[in-house]
């Protein structure tokens, strides 16, 4: 529930941001380390990451149409593995870049990498894999691309 200002500013903000292309999509986010995501270290909590990452998808979700397109079809996005690696903390109010990329697909997955990033510096980097789903069950990545893509255009006629 602490996120809930950061998720609202970030759904009005998406909708405003450049359109990104379907394919192979990346974006970046520029925040700041807040009070609330300290852990008892004083640093960005590593849990804390992981949501960060959670607010860049549904950028790009919003930002490709992808999410246009899962609410209207009842399809839902599913993380079904993360992994980071934290290089150098993140202390309060400092300010970085999360990018997250889909670099690839297979029969089942998005593949997707997030950097953490400081003036040009990597202080934290993972990568995640997830579907899209709906009551029937998993949606292959091109057959999501594709109903993406076939939408956008006929929005675009």
């Amino acid at each position: 529930m602490n996120l809930i200002f950061r998720m609202f500013y970030l759904l009005i903000a998406s909708v405003f941001k450049p359109r990104l292309s379907i394919e192979y999509p990346s974006n970046s986010l520029s925040m700041r380390v807040l009070p609330n995501d300290l852990d008892i270290n004083r640093h960005m909590n590593n849990g804390r990451y992981l949501t960060i990452c959670d607010l860049s998808r549904v950028d790009m979700f919003i930002r490709t149409g992808l999410a246009k397109t899962m609410m209207k079809k009842g399809w839902m996005p599913v993380i079904s593995e993360h992994t980071m690696t934290y290089k150098k903390p993140l202390g309060l109010f400092q300010r970085y870049e999360v990018k997250m990329e889909i670099v690839d697909w297979d029969e089942k997955f998005f593949h997707m990498t997030h950097s953490f990033v400081v003036g040009g510096r990597t202080v934290a980097a993972g990568t995640s894999k997830g579907c899209v789903v709906s009551k029937q069950g998993v949606i292959p990545p091109h057959e999501v691309m594709e109903t993406v893509k076939a939408r956008l255009e006929k929005v675009a006629s």
